[in-house]
């Protein structure tokens, strides 16, 4: 599989590998942008993606910055789907209490990871098959 890119400004970097075998693709911000303690931001990557049909593009934390500076990301994961030619944006969060953290063009500040899908038909049913856990929900199956 090949992934086509398109740099859209100057400052825009390629997605690339840290190691040829790593699974995702950094991501780098083309622009500035400081986040107070607690404050999200809108980071452009300078990059538009030509995802191929039949897959999507997960955007995913660093572990390095949420480690060292608390830097999340607000929709974790991030989904592109494979019509979607505009820049990809990521939308950091800073969940240090104290300190602020900048952003400066070239910062690797995501990863891209590409993931197979199926597009299902949907069909509505009177009722749904019966399971073992039903409908108990979210930390059902105990601690």
């Amino acid at each position: 599989m090949t992934l086509r890119y398109s740099l859209l400004r100057p400052e825009a970097v390629a997605p690339s590998r840290a190691h040829a075998d790593d699974a995702g693709l950094d991501l780098h911000a083309a622009e500035s942008a400081i986040l107070a303690s607690g404050a999200r931001a809108s980071v452009g990557t300078g990059v538009a993606l030509a995802i191929p049909d039949g897959w999507a593009g997960l955007v995913l934390p660093r572990s390095g910055l949420a480690a060292r500076h608390g830097i999340a990301l607000v929709n974790a994961p991030g989904l592109i789907d494979p019509g979607y030619r505009g820049e990809v944006r990521v939308l950091l969060l800073n969940t240090d209490r104290e300190k602020p953290f900048e952003v400066a063009p070239g910062d690797r500040i995501a990863q891209l990871t590409l993931v197979r899908f199926e597009a299902p038909e949907l069909e509505e049913v009177e009722d749904l098959d019966v399971t073992a856990r039903g409908s108990a929900g979210f930390g059902s199956s105990g601690p």
